[in-house]
């Protein structure tokens, strides 16, 4: 399959592209490869040829036409666009295709796409990134030299005259790209659709991380496997790609948006939500989401829940297929199915939040009443949350004011319970935090305190030991109280004490959150009702207060 990628660059210096094309380069650090003597290396193959200017003066060339239009002496503007025509690795063999015809069709690619420019166009054989694949590389100046015809890819009319610069837009892209793939098609070269979104997206800044990072990794087993160490990871993952395989494997069994992110919490510690219709993922060591879009199609809503879709139909199909002897269960069974383990964490409840807004009181507003541009938007926003609100409302099925009413009490003693729960859960663990402490500084100092009880001269010692048998005293008097007369927990024990109820006040905490918020919108669709339905929270409170008549 051929690609194009496209590289602007800010660097005044004409002759390094030059440089780049013909001799030898590191791929990672761009910089040249040297001999023994200091000297550049030429590549073994390379097919050079120049557009509007002659290849080997490209460089002084292009800073003449810059001085004589006055263009290009500052530091950020854009002095030359790169444009990189890779060829499918199998086009050498199967497909017959040279290092001279890809030049030829680079030449022809370069006139009729950047025509009035000064341009390099050179084939390398030797493979982008090592892939083995035959390339073109296009450098233009990116101010243009001479006149030529508006083309329908030109946004601005200005952009076919000469001393106007390159400008490439969004449209134009698309149509480099469609020109590529028909190029192809008439070479018959292979070639995939490039105009589509890709399922995987990976970037080149991605694809360049995973291959470092594998290397380090590579190097650091080297020397562990040298050391007589196992290694535990071969495998190096970028943060993207962490991320899809994790949604890969949760969406292969969710049924529902909520069962989804259930599973890539759980499993994977990676928190999902939806905000204005699109998926966003958050990777435990990011502080900032990943949308769904950065990783492809296959990681957005529609794809994700025709999954959900697929994977409940599934279900549903193998459900009536199967079908097994009821077995009548014993009493102890049940007991024991009933019976919750101590040591299980319950789920937490699962929220996914809308983007639903209040509506803003234009009675109230300032800025509204100084700026009627302002105001007629608020209204046009106020507009579309009454619509969200109605849709909202109708979506949870909600009958009356009394039943939404309801549910919203309900919600707000769920919250309650949840904050309070959660505080329980962390003064538990501040009490076997204490213990911990007290039970170390019991053991620290207990063979002190024996050495006090063999001791002749009792006194002598206590004088010379004062503090530890201080220290000694104080922590099994505390423990003495913490336990009540029982005996006294091991450290192992309090550890594993420690670690369930951090895990469970992680859990809690998410689950307040989650109520948390889940109240806060009802609020909001609350306050927005008032102001549909012409009354103010304030206006309803006076109404109680004031006396029947």
């Amino acid at each position: 399959m051929a690609v194009i990628k496209h590289i602007a660059s800010k660097n005044a210096d004409y002759g390094e592209s030059e440089r780049y094309l013909i001799f030898q380069h590191n791929e990672y650090t761009q910089k040249p490869i040297l001999d023994d003597e200091g000297h550049m290396i030429l590549r073994d193959e390379y097919y050079l040829d120049g557009l509007n200017c002659d290849p080997f003066t490209f460089a002084s060339e292009c800073q003449e036409l810059n001085s004589y239009y006055h263009k290009n002496k500052n530091f950020n503007e854009i002095k030359s666009h790169h444009y990189i025509i890779s060829f499918d690795p199998k086009d050498r063999e199967e497909c017959g295709l040279t290092g001279e015809r890809a030049q030829q069709l680079g030449l022809t690619f370069a006139k009729k796409n950047f025509p009035g420019h000064q341009a390099l166009v050179c084939t390398h054989t030797d493979g982008h990134n090592e892939s083995g694949n035959i390339h073109v590389h296009i450098v233009i100046n990116s101010l243009r030299k001479y006149d030529v015809p508006q083309e329908p890819y030109m946004e601005f009319d200005c952009e076919s005259k000469a001393g106007y610069k390159h400008h490439l837009s969004t449209a134009y892209l698309a149509y480099l790209k469609q020109d590529v793939m028909d190029m192809c098609q008439k070479e018959g070269l292979h070639q995939v659709d490039l105009l589509s979104p890709a399922e995987r997206k990976i970037t080149e800044k991605e694809y360049w991380a995973q291959r470092r990072g594998q290397e380090k990794l590579d190097k650091l087993n080297q020397k562990m496997l040298e050391d007589g160490i196992t290694p535990k990871e071969t495998r190096y993952q970028t943060e993207k790609q962490f991320l899809r395989d994790a949604i890969d494997d949760a969406a292969s069994t969710a049924k529902s948006p909520e069962e989804f992110a259930q599973i890539l919490d759980k499993k994977y510690h990676i928190i999902f939500k939806i905000s204005r219709n699109r998926y966003s993922y958050l990777h435990p060591g990011r502080k900032k989401y990943i949308t769904g879009r950065n990783l492809g199609t296959r990681y957005e809503e529609d794809f994700l829940l025709q999954t959900f879709k697929e994977n409940a139909k599934s279900l549903s199909d193998r459900k009536m297929k199967i079908e097994e002897p009821q077995v009548t269960a014993t009493t102890k069974d049940l007991q024991t199915a009933l019976s919750p383990d101590a040591s299980d964490i319950p789920v937490p409840f699962i929220f996914i939040k809308s983007d639903l807004r209040l509506v803003i009181d234009l009675q109230t507003c300032i800025k509204a009443q100084q700026s009627e541009a302002y105001a007629q938007k608020v209204k046009l926003s106020n507009l579309k949350q009454m619509a969200q609100t109605v849709a909202y409302i109708h979506e949870h099925g909600y009958n009356s004011l009394e039943d939404f009413h309801t549910a919203l009490d309900q919600v707000s003693n769920q919250t309650s319970a949840a904050r309070k729960s959660l505080k329980d859960t962390e003064q538990q663990l501040k009490d076997v935090n204490e213990q911990i402490h007290f039970t170390g500084q019991y053991l620290a100092y207990k063979n002190i305190y024996a050495d006090y009880r063999k001791s002749r001269n009792k006194d002598k010692f206590y004088e010379e030991h004062r503090a530890e048998l201080s220290l000694y005293d104080t922590a099994l008097r505390t423990l003495k109280e913490k336990s009540a007369g029982s005996k006294l927990p091991s450290m192992k024990a309090l550890y594993a004490e420690k670690d369930r109820l951090i895990e469970l006040r992680d859990t809690q905490r998410e689950d307040f959150s989650n109520h948390r918020d889940y109240e806060r919108e009802l609020h909001t669709v609350s306050a927005n009702i008032d102001i549909i339905l012409g009354k103010s929270h304030e206006q309803e409170q006076f109404q109680k207060k004031e006396p029947n008549l």
